[in-house]
């Protein structure tokens, strides 16, 4: 038996403050030491060896030079997450970018992608069994109930990884072995009755030809519901930033409250000018007066503004957009493998599909509409009383909510196959190699899509022969009528009929095939032995080909939704890169319980077909001391390549207006130079002409494993991060900005004539930005033996994890942007100071009880409002403090194969603090139940 060698006393923690906790742990150890004998982790685990992939050298987590935090079996039960992403983003080091609650409001329910440092999804690396996996990112596609670990390197690792590996990798390590068949089932509720969710899974598996063949499968169904009624939970409405005393015009402060509507438009239309102004329609066509509320313009004379606080009637917009998105899921792996004695032979096979349909926005493309006096579903009352006033029209403000809501239907489908040999080359030398070949079909539609020139016709209505009809109709010398054309009544929420909403909607559509073929081979072994020990090296080589390719409908191809056309630019492209890659540990020095000095170090050569060749690379040191601390160091060059869509999106032309913000001392070289030119041209969409973002990273830190107390683990790890020419878009205006701030690239994206005049902008994605983030990532575990404390049975496991973020910055050439301590829905990159978790699991023969506390640092709504940066227009309310959220969980073996289990997540049902958007930290179901069962054959 060999002992368990990773780090699994990484956790999640927080408390006021990671360092709080980690103190309060050290402070408790030593007192529970005294008896406790040596402790271990709990016995299924105690007979395997846990292999960490940091870098492709395989040694202890807690030695390797790049920190890499385990996720195991009890994260991934923690809180009864419903996929991979949502374990991940309760750990402090990622940032919660895209989940159910986040994703509302737009086009990306359904996927699970994870972010981590914040750095963008596209800068996080997923692999699964150190391999790349078609619809990288989206780990909807990975069965829980296969996985056994997932092991996070919180560094630069491009050089042993590739690509995207900027901030790090999360690499999903799937069981290798099963025996027999566990059915499992899992159903939650919330606190309110709403956001069920319910699911299965199954996993079997069994061996032949004496053992050295297995085969096993897992599957698994969920279904997750949405929440749409965001008044259902506190501070969720439409909350808004508006001026603490809007008419002053010497107070420019700002505060966030809740309850900020539209003023100018309801759900069955408004009238807002003319002698019924303030009245508004109800479901019948009559009319009752508008309850509105107070004005938050700063001219009072404004009757109907476009905000408001309050109102009896008023409406805003996240009043009628869901808490969270649905998904429903299906997830399926297979593995076939046979060991043949120095050649192991494997077959993997994976599909998935995922659909996510649910009413997730108004039709919001619609302003104000002039609606004639004759129009003839008006009551005859209402056109008698505009016809005395004189009046010809009014003008109607309505949200176009109900029946006009936007329908996201997106469905995605992943298909891949996998082949790989593993081989035993005698002595330390091993060789593997793979192919793979991956597919995702992705179908998005958008129904209920108004079709504007339809949309025009149809509330045309005019009276003719007794019947109501288009107006485009109605005259039989006309060339431009339409035969399907049917009026469109307006007035009230369900006043239109069924087959003038069939005439005016149609459906946007889009349909987009990924291609992933991926092969690597790799060859490890010990070159040699120095003083110190043998000097290991791997060498490889891996070659990567994707091709995307998307075709959108005929209405969306012609521009025919209007403003909310969203697939009327379809992406379509491919690139390829080979690559060969190295790596080697060299023990520098080794006295036996004294000192350990290993150095470690990475190349990799990238050959882009769209960019060329690259290299990255990293070097390391750990410095061993009396078998207790270690100390640990990298500095690392990691690379991240232009996606499809940000190489071949297509290019738009725009032809308007620009102020340029270069302008200084022109008009005095030349007076026929123009400051604000009316024809400028604007180029935007993809740019197949976008280089890799380059990083360098340096992360130094140091673990501590006492020998006087086993069982404990301690690390603290600095890292800083910055990325140089990271992929971004700059408007027109901006890049003149940019290129006065004295950005070469941004002045490479601007023609002018000889007058100094702009005549054209290429403002297309550009390596312009800089990305720059650096702080402490501390964790801590404890794993006992009750028996050394009291006369009870079983181990308790006592986890944290900690992360603080000194520093997180954008520098688009226009603006340099610090985001840390920013904790704001919607404020662009922010990330708390302070994050993490701490969590105590205890488990015996027959029961378990876990207890965990996600932790939330306080600070700024959005650090650009504070005082100290904007002293006359800050936001008085701009501090927000810490949160904490208490969940836990039990689980109970009934029957020898019969295990049940209870979870409450959010257990105090705290409220996320006030937020105009769906938060992303905080909690916004509140308390949530579920309950499962597992059975084993």
């Amino acid at each position: 038996m060999r002992k368990i060698v990773s780090n699994l006393g990484r956790g999640l923690a927080r408390g006021s403050s990671a360092a709080a906790l980690t103190a309060a742990l050290l402070a408790a150890a030593p007192a529970i030491a005294q008896t406790a004998p040596e402790a271990a982790d709990d016995a299924a685990s105690q007979d395997d060896s846990i292999v960490i992939t940091g870098s492709r050298i395989v040694r202890d987590g807690f030695e390797q030079p790049t920190p890499t935090t385990v996720i195991g079996e009890d994260e991934l039960r923690l809180g009864q997450r419903q996929n991979l992403a949502q374990v991940l983003n309760d750990s402090p080091s990622f940032r919660p970018t895209a989940t159910p609650q986040v994703l509302v409001g737009n086009t990306g329910s359904g996927t699970a992608p994870v972010d981590l440092r914040g750095l963008g999804i596209n800068r996080t690396l997923t692999l699964v069994n150190k391999r790349r996996f078609v619809g990288n990112n989206n780990l909807n596609y990975v069965p829980m109930g296969i996985v056994e670990r997932v092991e996070v390197v919180t560094g630069g690792a491009s050089a042993a990884w590739g690509s995207d590996a900027v901030a790090g990798v999360a690499n999903i390590i799937l069981k290798d072995r099963v025996s027999g068949i566990t059915v499992g089932g899992v159903s939650g509720i919330s606190s309110r009755g709403d956001g069920a969710r319910y699911g299965g899974d199954i996993t079997a598996g069994t061996s032949f030809a004496d053992g050295r063949g297995q085969i096993m499968f897992s599957a698994e169904y969920v279904k997750d519901e949405s929440i749409p009624d965001r008044n259902s939970r506190d501070r969720l409405g439409s909350a808004g930033i508006v001026r603490l005393n809007p008419t002053s015009t010497t107070d420019l402060r700002q505060i966030l409250v809740p309850d900020v509507n539209y003023g100018n438009q309801t759900p069955g239309g408004l009238i807002t000018t003319g002698v019924l102004a303030g009245q508004m329609f109800n479901s019948d066509g009559s009319l009752s007066t508008y309850g509105a509320g107070t004005s938050l313009n700063a001219n009072p004379a404004i009757r109907f503004p476009a905000q408001v606080l309050g109102g009896t009637s008023a409406v805003g917009l996240y009043d009628v957009i869901a808490v969270t998105t649905p998904v429903e899921r299906i997830s399926t792996y297979g593995r076939a493998t046979y060991d043949f004695g120095a050649v192991k032979l494997w077959a993997d096979v994976t599909y998935g599909r995922s659909r996510s349909t649910y009413a997730f926005l108004p039709d919001i493309g619609l302003g104000a509409q002039t609606i004639s006096a004759s129009n003839p579903f008006l009551s005859q009352s209402i056109r008698t009383t505009l016809a005395n006033a004189g009046e010809t029209s009014f003008t109607l403000g309505r949200l176009y909510t109900g029946p006009y809501s936007l329908i996201y239907d997106g469905t995605r489908e992943q298909k891949e196959g996998a082949v790989g040999v593993n081989i035993d080359l005698g002595g330390t030398w091993k060789a593997s190699a793979h192919f793979s070949h991956g597919e995702v079909d992705q179908a998005q539609r958008i129904r209920n899509a108004r079709i504007v020139s339809r949309f025009n016709n149809a509330i045309n209505a005019v009276s003719s022969g007794g019947q109501i009809v288009c107006g485009i109709n109605a005259d039989a010398n006309a060339t431009n009528d339409d035969a399907a054309c049917r009026p469109l009544n307006l007035f009230g929420l369900n006043a239109a009929s069924p087959e003038a909403l069939a005439y005016i909607r149609g459906t946007q559509q889009n349909d987009t095939t990924t291609k992933l073929d991926a092969a690597a081979v790799e060859v490890q072994g010990d070159l040699f032995s120095l003083w110190a020990g043998p000097v290991t090296v791997v060498l490889g080589a891996e070659g990567r080909w994707e091709e995307q390719r998307s075709v959108s409908g005929a209405l969306d191809l012609a521009g025919a939704f209007g403003p909310l056309n969203l697939y009327g630019s379809p992406v379509s492209g491919g690139y390829d890169v080979q690559e060969g890659f190295g790596e080697i540990a060299f023990p520098l020095f080794n006295a036996e319980g004294t000192a350990k000095v290993d150095l470690n170090g990475a190349a990799r050569y990238s050959d882009y077909s769209r960019s060329g060749g690259i290299w990255s690379w990293k070097g390391g040191a750990t410095v061993g001391l009396f078998d207790t601390l270690t100390l640990r160091g990298t500095r690392s060059r990691d690379i991240r390549a232009p996606t499809i869509t940000e190489l071949f999106s297509s290019r738009a032309i725009n032809v308007g207006p620009l102020v340029d913000g270069d302008s200084a001392g022109r008009a005095a070289a030349n007076p026929q130079y123009v400051s604000n030119p009316a024809t400028v041209t604007t180029y935007s969409g993809g740019n197949p002409d976008l280089l890799p973002e380059i990083s360098h990273t340096t992360t130094l830190g140091a673990t501590f494993s006492p020998k006087f107390l086993p069982g404990f683990n301690l690390s603290v790890d600095f890292y800083d991060i910055k990325i140089d020419g990271a992929i971004s878009t700059l408007s027109g205006s901006n890049l003149t900005i940019a290129c006065r701030n004295g950005n070469a690239a941004a002045c490479a994206r601007i023609t002018r004539d000889a007058t100094g005049t702009v005549t054209e902008v290429r403002s297309n994605s550009q390596n312009i930005a800089v990305f720059e983030t650096s702080g402490f990532d501390i964790e801590a575990s404890y794993v006992f033996q009750m028996s050394a404390i009291a006369d009870l049975p079983g181990t308790l496991r006592i986890r944290a994890l900690a992360t603080h973020v000194r520093d997180f910055v954008v520098d688009t050439g226009v603006s340099r942007i610090d985001t840390a301590g920013d904790v704001g829905a919607g404020t662009g990159n922010a990330i708390p100071s302070w994050r993490g978790t701490l969590s105590f699991v205890y488990q015996n023969d027959t029961l378990g009880l876990d207890a965990r506390v996600r932790y939330v640092g306080a600070g700024k709504f959005n650090s650009q409002l504070d005082q100290s940066v904007n002293p006359t227009g800050y936001l008085v309310n701009n501090d927000i403090g810490a949160y904490a959220y208490l969940d836990l969980g039990a689980r109970a073996k009934v029957m020898d194969r019969l295990t049940l289990s209870l979870n409450v997540n959010n257990v105090l049902d705290q409220k996320p603090p006030l937020s105009p958007v769906g938060p992303v930290f905080y909690d916004a179901v509140g308390t949530y139940f579920s309950i499962g069962a597992r059975m084993k054959f």
